[in-house]
């Protein structure tokens, strides 16, 4: 009896290993016979810079003819004219939004025409006017 059950156990061990041996084998088989094994993968490129946003499209921020105090940091402290998109940094949609709500600020004489409000000169500043964004060709 011991004997018999001895080689049961070797017999049931041995089928077992060449099942896993089968399944092992045929998983590498199907991987080494697949033609596009070579392809290379897609993967998202790791050096990839972010997608350039201006600052009010990044924050949600819609210039409004009422928010005085967002609409004087795109307007010159010395002569009150709007600065340029090259300055600003801000897409071509929101720099024509802002240049139309100071206009529109202007004319209901919330804002000044020829020079910034004297209350906002300490704000801080969202860019500097100095070293514009894309520098003017002349």
């Amino acid at each position: 009896y011991i004997l018999i059950n001895l080689y049961f156990t070797a017999t049931v061990a041995n089928l077992v290993g060449r099942q896993q041996l089968a399944v092992a084998s045929r998983f590498y088989s199907e991987t080494a016979q697949t033609p596009d094994s070579d392809l290379p993968i897609d993967i998202t490129n790791p050096f990839e810079k972010d997608p350039q946003q201006c600052i009010l499209c990044k924050h949600n921020i819609a210039p409004h003819y009422k928010n005085v105090k967002l609409l004087s940091q795109f307007q010159s402290p010395y002569t009150g004219r709007i600065y340029g998109q090259h300055i600003t940094g801000l897409c071509k949609r929101k720099q024509a939004e802002v240049e139309q709500a100071i206009l529109r600020a202007q004319q209901c004489l919330l804002m000044p025409g020829y020079h910034k409000d004297l209350d906002f000169l300490q704000d801080p500043k969202l860019f500097d006017p100095e070293r514009p964004v894309r520098p003017h060709k002349y």
